[in-house]
């Protein structure tokens, strides 16, 4: 299970994150890739940028390849993969006439070769993502992907019937089902309100609310992917747009709180509980990584300029 989300501050600039929730993780820690690293291409793709852009998220490096989970570039572009795994269905290998990706290439490709989501979307359009694990150890994830910049945000999907590109103006992604059957979902909480219920007239009494919050009743308070869902992009639609990047890192934090899994709550198959990993941010105002972790809450900042960007190959930062 994983919950995404997007927003702009007062002057514009984007705040992107994600929980990631598990049961248990990979290692990860957040990883820089310079504009001149070289990094092994699953399939040859001469139109991939020589010496693209700096990209720093989340992540693990594995045979000098930066798999993402979730990363942003020093344009101002970000990108997050959530799982997907009943509905993802990639290709089962490279077409011609296309850009091959391999599934796993998916974040850091965008992030390192694309400076807007005009840019992406056109690319979109010729581009087969590829069911190629990275090796033998590490089997293709099945995922869907946001994507985020100054100007909106959008949800890529690999079914059945092929990729789709969702354009998603509630700036908000969880898991399964597909985000357009999330989309429709929200019309069954049009009545939701963050003011305060008035009161209500029934024969000769008068009933009043308890207070604040009572507008929100019915709001979905399970963990499953719809839930999460209306929660995240409710919260995020209604939070006051705020200035400065300690309010708006506040901000980002506390909007995916809302859809954080604590242990107990979320039972796997085999017994495991899922949980909250991590929580990321991304300002791309001061081209800033943040995260906290399940058992460390205190966000750690990892700025770009604090980072050396002369390496030519993926590295792993170190806090400010």
């Amino acid at each position: 299970m994983c919950t995404g989300i997007r927003f702009t501050d007062k002057n514009g600039a984007m705040y992107f994150g994600r929980n990631l929730d598990w049961t248990q993780g990979y290692g990860e820690k957040v990883v820089v890739t310079p504009s001149a690293a070289k990094v092994p291409t699953a399939f040859e793709r001469p139109e991939d940028l020589a010496n693209g852009h700096t990209v720093m998220g989340m992540g693990i490096i594995v045979e000098g390849i930066p798999l993402y989970f979730d990363c942003g570039n020093d344009a101002g572009l970000a990108v997050a993969g959530l799982n997907f795994p009943q509905s993802a269905h990639y290709a089962a290998g490279p077409v011609d006439g296309t850009t091959n990706v391999a599934a796993y290439e998916i974040p850091y490709w965008v992030a390192r070769n694309f400076s807007t989501l005009d840019e992406l979307r056109a690319a979109l359009e010729h581009t087969t993502v590829v069911a190629k694990p990275v090796n033998e150890q590490l089997p293709v994830a099945n995922l869907h992907w946001l994507v985020g910049d100054a100007t909106g945000s959008l949800v890529i999907e690999c079914m059945a019937d092929g990729l789709h590109v969702w354009e998603d103006d509630v700036d908000a992604l969880t898991n399964e089902p597909d985000f357009g059957w999330h989309r429709q979902n929200l019309r069954n909480y049009l009545m939701m309100d963050e003011g305060m219920p008035a009161p209500a007239t029934w024969d000769r009494a008068e009933l009043k609310p308890f207070g604040s919050g009572g507008g929100v009743q019915g709001m979905p308070g399970d963990y499953g992917g719809p839930a999460r869902l209306v929660r995240a992009a409710y919260v995020n639609a209604h939070y006051p747009v705020q200035d400065g990047e300690k309010a708006n890192v506040t901000r980002l934090f506390r909007t995916l709180g809302a859809s954080a899994v604590p242990v107990g709550v979320a039972k796997m198959a085999n017994g495991d509980y899922e949980k909250t990993l991590y929580t990321s941010c991304f300002s791309a105002a001061s081209m800033t990584y943040y995260h906290a972790t399940y058992d460390d809450p205190t966000i750690h900042a990892y700025p770009l300029a604090a980072c050396d960007l002369s390496a030519t190959a993926p590295f792993i930062a170190t806090a400010a």
